[in-house]
């Protein structure tokens, strides 16, 4: 299994759309994926503008064939838009 934690510096202004874009829009096409055990969004309680999107995939090959795909290439213009930054981290489970 394999977790990949993508950190985002929300423009604050936008939290509510990023909310909703994430729901509406960017979690469906991965909840159909094949190998994607878990999607979900978290946001800090201390800091309204920072969120983390959590995924968990059976394997390194089903995150990186979700990176690569038609659709997660298109809905990045739009999610760009939402955000100051970001950071990705992945984690392998080892206990």
């Amino acid at each position: 299994m394999i977790e990949r934690h993508v950190s985002f510096a929300v423009l604050p202004e936008r939290t509510a759309d990023f909310e909703r874009f994430f729901v509406e829009q960017y979690r469906p096409p991965v909840l159909e994926l094949p190998g994607l055990i878990e999607c979900s969004l978290l946001r800090e309680s201390e800091r309204a503008d920072r969120y983390q999107m959590v995924f968990r995939w059976e394997t390194p090959e089903h995150a990186v064939a979700w990176r690569m795909s038609p659709v997660h290439q298109a809905l990045q213009p739009a999610l760009s838009e939402l955000h100051a930054g970001m950071e990705i981290v992945a984690y392998a489970k080892v206990a």
